[in-house]
């Protein structure tokens, strides 16, 4: 498998996170010292409480992305090892964060982290259980689950009109979405989702089973890699 990375926007990105991290800290510690010693003042330590909880919200965003190893881009990578070398993944250097072009078809892999038991469930993805410690990092140290169905059909749809402005007079490819959960302590039921979703060790197999049916020739693949080696 080819490994295409944007190693400079994840330095960079990463770094971002780290600083603005550590800044949430500096300013919400002074929000916390003005509420204290000078109470006078409690409607600035309110904005500095606010301000510091959108920073951290921020950090844990870009940390969790592109700064704590191992990334999502790292654990696809390991999850991926050893897939045939007709297949071509691209790690922040596409419309979409992680794209996987092979005999399979064109997928946007969307990496999601949260364990404890995950299942859909009336149009929706929802997370519960895990105990204390996964309920906490859900509250804390994680981002929600929010509606990663929503989130990889936008990046799908990103993927479908770059490629047909690069791809113009040849066919595009179908570009499906794939809902990978990376945690080794997730209990999947994924029910009636209209999109695929396995954790990470299924992912590998689920590509072979689909390059059986060799979706994509090997000169679609080209031409694919092609429009997205393009300026």
């Amino acid at each position: 498998m080819k490994i295409i990375k944007n190693e400079k926007l994840i330095k960079r990105n990463g770094t971002i996170g780290q600083w603005m991290s550590l800044g949430a800290l500096v300013v919400l510690g002074l929000g916390m010292y003005i509420s204290f010693t000078k109470p006078e003042l409690f409607t600035y330590s309110l904005i500095c409480l606010a301000v510091g909880f959108i920073m951290t919200q921020i950090g844990m965003y870009l940390g969790t992305r592109y700064g704590r190893s191992p990334r999502p881009d790292e654990k696809l990578d390991a999850g991926l090892k050893g897939t045939h070398s007709e297949f071509s993944i691209y790690h922040y250097s596409s419309p979409a964060s992680h794209l996987l072009v092979g005999p399979s078809g064109v997928f946007v892999i969307h990496p999601i982290q949260q364990g404890g038991r995950i299942y859909y469930e009336k149009n929706r993805w929802k997370a519960k259980g895990g105990g204390f410690l996964q309920a906490y990092m859900r509250v804390f140290g994680q981002e929600g689950l929010g509606r990663p169905d929503i989130e990889a059909e936008g990046e799908v749809q990103a993927v479908k009109k770059f490629l047909g402005k690069k791809m113009e007079g040849s066919t595009v490819p179908e570009v499906k979405p794939v809902l990978v959960f990376t945690n080794d302590q997730v209990e999947l039921e994924a029910g009636e989702s209209p999109i695929p979703a396995m954790k990470l060790k299924q992912l590998k197999e689920f590509l072979r089973q689909g390059a059986k049916s060799r979706v994509l020739s090997a000169g679609q693949i080209a031409e694919t890699n092609a429009a997205l080696s393009k300026e």
